[in-house]
């Protein structure tokens, strides 16, 4: 094997594919180092449901590179860069930065090509994105494409592509410092054991503090070291912290993270079989409720997509960091069977809700009375799950803005949910190049970073599938930077 690099990608996962890809399809020899072993290859895109927001004109011009539907019955409406932005402005409470945001949508559309070439393989996600209303599929929420296979499926294009085009990728190689010289150059990185390898340009694309505990207490707060890791165990923080040694200028929502509602029974990092399917996304058609028996969110305050990476943080603050999401027998096919019906599901159900509170173990008094209060609250017109109905409650707190039904046809279903971390949103600062920027904003040379080590996108929340896409479009550019 080579020693002689011109570009070293510090991370193996979307990002750092992506990273390693545009470098070398600029004619860099790339070397991409993995801290985990090969049968952890993927990082945290390994997790993922493989959904990318994008922007594009409607089914014609998604059709340009996803396969083809088995139906014609599909509405699609076009996703324009204004509403993007606007989504994405909506949901980080105007913070995220504007001129990294306008490079992510901007070329948002553009990567899903250049991905597509590389080899990576879409669809529509019926099974996530889309409900059959009047006999017709309509996508909802700004999201429609994912990769085939999911995170997994990603993870193996990514890899055979790297092979195709002579990337080289170690696994086991767990980079622990960078090199620099006495100007600050960034020239390689040090490996645990001691190794160093030399090029002439480092990305880093190794991920947040996800994995630590230590970090997670320090930055995100209180309670978060006991919050159950979504994805890989290996993202640590190590780039973060390497980078910020160099000199580089933390940047973003370093207390903030994207945490969902995760099954209560899951282990305490990633399941490489189950994956993303330990998610429970459904929630805006029931209820949610703490272990003593109240609500405590609005269920329907938005389509999933913009709501779901930041209620994971709502229920790790309630009591015993614990929640029950509650449904009724006519809203159980709208429940994604992979999700929900996935081996393992942690579920109790009932005939009655006094049973339902007993076998979750919480307050029945207290939460029959919940219940009861809900369903006397309902009002609006019909219900429909594929846009924001209106059907809300009046008169109780949380109020539920859309998709309100009242719990009245046994059996009734649980499924006790905790919080479960995805990815950190604080990280360092880069240009629109994908250099890292130092505390004096000037650019570390040598140094680049791309995925979600990158601080300034995020803030509180996320628009779902904008994660991946980010990864790809930064990974890009830092790729072609780094190699030039």
């Amino acid at each position: 094997m080579s020693d002689n690099w011109d570009v070293i990608v510090v991370g193996g996962g979307n990002a750092g594919f992506c990273a390693a890809q545009s470098a070398r399809e600029h004619g860099a020899r790339v070397l991409l180092l993995e801290k985990a072993p090969r049968e952890w290859a993927g990082g945290n895109s390994y997790f993922t449901a493989g959904a990318m927001r994008t922007v594009h004109d409607g089914l014609d011009d998604v059709a340009a590179f996803v396969e083809p539907p088995a139906t014609d019955r599909v509405d699609l409406d076009p996703y324009p860069a204004e509403e993007f932005l606007g989504d994405l402005r909506r949901v980080t409470d105007g913070r995220a930065d504007p001129e990294l945001s306008e490079i992510l949508v901007g070329e948002s559309r553009a990567t899903m090509s250049w991905l597509h070439e590389l080899g990576l393989r879409f669809e529509l996600m019926f099974h996530r994105q889309a409900y059959e209303v009047d006999g017709r599929f309509r996508f909802w929420g700004g999201l429609a494409v994912g990769t085939v296979g999911g995170g997994k499926g990603m993870i193996a294009d990514h890899l055979a592509a790297a092979e195709r085009h002579g990337i080289t990728v170690r696994f086991g190689a767990h980079v622990t410092g960078l090199l620099t010289t006495a100007g600050g150059e960034v020239r390689g990185v040090r490996l645990a054991g001691g190794e160093h390898v030399e090029a002439r340009g480092v990305v880093l694309t190794s991920g947040g503090f996800e994995a630590n505990p230590a970090m997670r207490s320090a930055y995100l707060g209180p309670g978060w070291d006991l919050a159950l890791v979504r994805g890989t165990p290996y993202n640590t923080g190590d780039g973060i912290t390497m980078a910020l040694a160099a000199g580089a200028q933390p940047c973003g929502h370093f207390s903030g993270c994207h945490s969902v509602a995760w099954d209560s029974g899951a282990r305490p990092t990633g399941d490489r079989d189950l994956t993303n399917q330990l998610t429970r996304g459904g929630y805006p058609f029931g209820i949610v409720v703490n272990a003593n028996g109240e609500r405590f969110v609005d269920e329907g305050a938005d389509f999933r997509n913009y709501t779901y990476a930041k209620y994971g943080a709502e229920i790790l603050r309630q009591p015993g960091s614990r929640a029950a999401q509650v449904f009724d027998a006519k809203v159980l096919d709208l429940l994604r069977p992979e999700e929900y019906q996935a081996p393992g599901v942690t579920r109790v159900e009932s005939d009655t809700l006094e049973g339902l509170a007993k076998e979750l173990g919480i307050d029945e008094t207290r939460f029959v009375r919940t219940v009861e209060e809900f369903n006397r609250s309902v009002s609006g017109e019909r219900f429909n799950p594929a846009v924001k109905d209106g059907k809300h409650t009046d008169g109780v707190r949380p109020v539920k803005s859309n998709w309100a039904q009242r719990l009245d046809s046994p059996p009734y279903v649980a499924f006790p949910v905790t919080c479960g971390i995805t990815f950190t949103f604080g990280g360092v600062r880069i240009d629109p190049t994908g250099a890292v920027l130092d505390t004096a904003g000037r650019a570390i040379p040598g140094l680049f970073a791309a995925g979600e080590l990158v601080g300034g996108l995020f803030f509180f929340n996320y628009p779902g599938g904008s994660g991946l896409t980010a990864g790809a479009v930064f990974g890009r550019r830092a790729g072609r930077t780094a190699a030039a």
